[in-house]
C-alpha cells in the first residue's frame, strides 16, 4: 500500500471550508457524511440540491432569485441553469469595498503596486462609466491585449459590470494569433498596454496593435495603459486614448447590469488544432458558481489568504484567479519571466508577500527542479499552506521534489480541467491525503469517469475522461455556431449525451485521478495547451517547406514540441533555415509554439481522406503500436519516424 506524502491534521480538516460545507449538508439533509467520498457521491446523485447549496455557501448575490436550479438535468447539452435568476458577475467579485489589500502587482522590472478593495471598486467604477460613455452595452465585446496587471482585471470587471462580454490574449501572442481570436468575435473596445517586460527587456506592443487593428474594423476605441513608458506615442493608432485620459475621474458608484444567469461573460478559445480556434462562450452565473466552488471548497481559500498564480491573460488560470476577489482574499499578480533575474524569483516574492496559496504549472516545477532551486531552504515559506499545479501532469519525481525541497507540511493540489469549462474536473481535497502522481479527487458536482472503449466506467485502468451529467460552467454555445454542430462535435460525438474531454485518465481505487495526457493532438509544452494549426499556417507560407507535421514528445517529465518537415526539391534543412522557421513561428504564433526540435523527413503520413495523422506519428516516436494503418494513404511514411536518433537527446 502506497504511503501518502502528506495528510492534513485534524485541526486543519475541521477548520477547512470543505468540512464546514459537509457539516452544513449533514444538518440540512439529515445525512451523516464523514469523508469526501461520501460527500462527492451525494453531490453527483443530487445535482440540484448540491449546486443550490454551493450557491448559498458561496454567498452569491442575485437581484432576482428562485430555487429552480436546472430545467432538465437529463439534457446534455442543452440544460439551462438557474433560469429565473438575474445577477451581475462583477458585482459578486466586488462585494468587499474596504481597506484590505485586494491586489499586489509585482513586475519583472521590480515595480510593486497595491490596491485595496475600496480602491479597486473606485477604479472599476471610473472605467465602467467611461465604457458606458463610449457606447458599450450588454452583449458587446470588450477585449484585452494585456500583461497580467491590475488594469487588466479592472477592465474586465468594468466591462462585465455593464453586461459586456470579455476576452483576452497575452501580449506575447503574434499578430495572426490575436486576429484568429479577436477577429472572429468583432470586439468594440480594445485595452492594451504600451508594452511588457520579459527577461529584463521592455518589449513594445503598440506596433503590433497597429497591425492588428487594420484587420479589426469593429474596434471603435483603443485604451492604452502606460507600463513601459510614461506617456506612449499613440500617433499610429486611430481612435486611441491614454488610459488616464479615458477614465471618468468623477464616477464614484456603479450601476451593475442585472442579467440572466446564462448571460455571456467570457469568450475563451480552443488551441486551434484543426483550424481557427473555437470561440467558447461561457455564462456569468456558470463561471461564478463553478469557480467559487473550486476556490472556496477545493482550494480552501479564505479572506485571510494571499493567493498567487503564475499565469498570463491568455490562459484560463487568469480568469480563475480573478474570481478569488469574491472571497475577499489578496491576489498577487506577476508580469514577466519566472526565472528572471534568477530561477528563485517567484519564491523570493512568495516569502516577501507571505503567499499562502501558490499556483503554477507542472512545467515550471520541472524546470525549477532541473535548475537545482531549493525554495524551502532558501526562503521563509512559513505562510505557505497550499501549492497548486496544473497545465500538464505533474510527475512523481516532482511530487517528491515539492515535499522535499519546498515544504513538507503543505497541501500539494495537482488540478486538471480546461478552458472549455473555465475550471477543473479533478482538484484538491483539503480533508484528504496527497499521494505521489495523483490528483486528490474528482470535483464536487462533476460526474467524472474513465470510460473504456465501450463507454463503461473503469477503475484502476486508463480510459477517456468523461463527464456524464451537466455542470453550470459548460459553454453556453460556440461563437458563430447557430446550429450547435461545432459544439456537439467538440464534446459529444464519441459518447452521445456525455462530455468527452480529450484526456486519458485513471480513477484509482481510493478515488484519486492519474492524468496520462491528451488523447487528441493538442500540444502541451510547459503546461500550456497550444494548437498545431497555428504552426501549420506559418509553415504553409514558407517557400522552402513542402509539408510538415507537429507532435508532442514526452521529455523529462514534460512535453516538447517536435516539428517534422518535408523539404521542397532544391532546399535543405540547414541551421540557418531552422532559425528562420523558429523566428517565423515566434513572430506569427507565440514563443510557446516554437519547436524544440526541427527534423527533416522524406514524407508526411496522411489518411485516405487527406488528414495528417499527428497521433499516429506521436505513437511511433513513443514506440507505441499504430493500429488501423489501412486508413492511411501512405502507411510506409510512418516507418521513418521510428527510432530517430535526433529524438534521443
Amino acid at each position: 500500500m502506497m504511503e501518502p506524502l502528506w495528510k492534513p491534521s485534524e485541526k486543519r480538516v475541521k477548520e477547512s471550508n470543505m468540512y464546514r460545507f459537509m457539516q452544513s449538508i449533514n444538518h440540512t439533509y439529515g445525512t451523516n457524511f464523514a469523508d469526501y467520498d461520501a460527500l462527492y457521491q451525494w453531490s453527483i446523485e443530487n445535482l440540484e440540491a448540491f449546486w443550490l447549496e454551493v450557491w448559498r455557501f458561496a454567498g452569491i448575490k442575485p437581484s432576482v432569485g428562485n430555487p429552480r436550479v436546472i430545467d432538465d438535468p437529463t439534457r446534455m447539452p442543452g440544460a439551462h441553469w438557474f433560469p429565473d435568476t438575474r445577477l451581475n458577475f462583477a458585482e459578486n467579485l466586488l462585494r468587499y469595498r474596504d481597506d484590505k489589500t485586494a491586489m499586489i502587482f509585482r513586475g519583472e522590472d521590480a515595480v510593486r503596486r497595491t490596491l485595496t478593495y475600496e480602491e479597486l471598486y473606485a477604479a472599476t467604477a471610473k472605467v465602467a462609466a467611461s465604457l458606458r460613455a463610449a457606447g458599450v452595452t450588454p452583449g458587446d465585446r470588450v477585449v484585452g491585449f494585456m500583461p497580467n496587471m491590475p488594469e487588466s482585471i479592472i477592465a474586465m470587471l468594468a466591462a462585465t459590470s455593464l453586461g459586456a462580454t470579455w476576452s483576452s490574449c497575452s501580449p506575447d501572442f503574434g499578430i495572426r494569433g490575436v486576429l484568429d481570436r479577436f477577429g472572429q468575435t468583432r470586439p468594440k473596445v480594445l485595452f492594451t498596454a504600451d508594452g511588457y517586460y520579459f527577461k529584463g527587456k521592455a518589449l513594445g506592443c503598440l506596433e503590433k496593435v497597429a497591425q492588428i487593428i487594420k484587420d479589426l474594423p469593429s474596434i471603435e476605441k483603443i485604451v492604452v495603459v502606460p507600463y513601459t513608458q510614461e506617456k506612449p506615442d499613440l500617433t499610429d493608432l486611430p481612435n486611441a486614448v491614454h488610459y488616464n485620459e479615458f477614465v471618468h475621474n468623477d464616477a464614484e458608484d456603479m450601476d451593475f447590469a442585472q442579467l440572466p444567469f446564462e448571460h455571456p461573460l467570457y469568450i475563451m478559445y480552443s488551441s486551434g488544432t484543426t483550424g481557427l480556434p473555437k470561440c467558447m462562450v461561457q455564462s456569468a452565473g456558470g463561471v461564478l458558481l463553478n469557480q467559487l466552488k473550486e476556490l472556496i471548497l477545493h482550494t480552501d481559500l479564505k479572506r485571510e489568504d494571499t493567493i498567487f498564480y503564475f499565469t498570463t491573460c491568455g490562459w484560463m488560470m487568469w480568469n480563475w484567479l480573478t474570481a478569488s476577489l469574491a472571497t475577499g482574499a489578496t491576489l498577487v499578480l506577476y508580469d514577466g519571466n519566472p526565472f528572471h533575474p534568477g530561477p528563485d524569483a517567484l519564491w523570493r516574492m512568495a516569502q516577501d508577500e507571505k503567499i499562502t496559496v501558490f499556483g503554477t504549472s507542472a512545467g515550471y516545477i520541472a524546470a525549477l527542479r532541473a535548475a537545482g532551486v531549493k525554495p524551502g531552504k532558501q526562503f521563509d515559506l512559513s505562510a505557505l499552506k497550499t501549492l497548486l499545479s496544473t497545465g500538464s501532469p505533474l510527475s512523481k519525481e516532482d511530487f517528491q521534489f515539492i515535499y522535499r525541497e519546498v515544504k513538507s507540511d503543505m497541501q500539494l493540489s495537482s488540478i486538471s480541467g480546461g478552458s472549455d469549462l473555465n475550471g477543473c474536473f479533478a482538484l484538491g481535497n483539503p480533508m484528504g491525503p496527497v499521494y505521489e502522481g495523483e490528483l486528490q479527487c474528482r470535483g464536487l458536482g462533476m460526474k467524472v469517469f474513465a470510460y473504456d472503449e465501450d463507454g463503461k466506467p473503469t477503475v484502476g485502468q486508463r480510459g477517456e475522461l468523461v463527464c456524464a451529467a451537466p455542470f453550470p460552467s459548460m459553454p453556453i454555445y460556440f461563437w458563430d455556431d447557430e446550429s450547435g454542430k461545432k459544439y456537439r462535435s467538440a464534446y459529444f460525438e464519441v459518447f452521445p449525451g456525455v462530455w468527452t474531454h480529450g484526456d486519458f485518465i485513471e480513477v484509482t481505487e481510493r478515488g484519486g485521478i492519474i492524468i496520462y495526457g491528451r488523447s487528441d493532438a493538442t500540444l502541451n509544452p510547459g503546461g500550456v495547451r497550444i494548437g498545431t494549426a497555428e504552426i501549420y499556417r506559418v509553415m504553409d507560407q514558407m517557400e522552402e517547406i513542402e509539408d510538415s507535421v507537429i507532435v508532442g514528445q514526452q521529455w523529462s517529465g514534460d512535453v516538447r514540441v517536435i516539428l517534422f518537415v518535408k523539404m521542397k526539391e532544391g532546399f535543405d534543412l540547414t541551421d540557418d533555415l531552422r532559425e528562420k522557421i523558429k523566428k517565423n513561428i515566434r513572430t506569427n504564433a507565440s514563443p510557446r509554439h516554437v519547436p524544440a526540435k526541427i527534423i527533416a523527413v522524406p514524407d508526411i503520413p496522411y489518411t485516405l481522406n487527406m488528414k495528417k495523422v499527428e497521433l499516429a506519428v506521436q505513437k511511433v516516436i513513443h514506440n507505441r503500436e499504430v493500429k488501423n494503418k489501412d486508413a492511411l494513404k501512405n502507411p510506409e511514411a510512418l516507418d521513418y519516424f521510428a527510432n530517430l536518433k535526433e529524438l534521443a537527446n
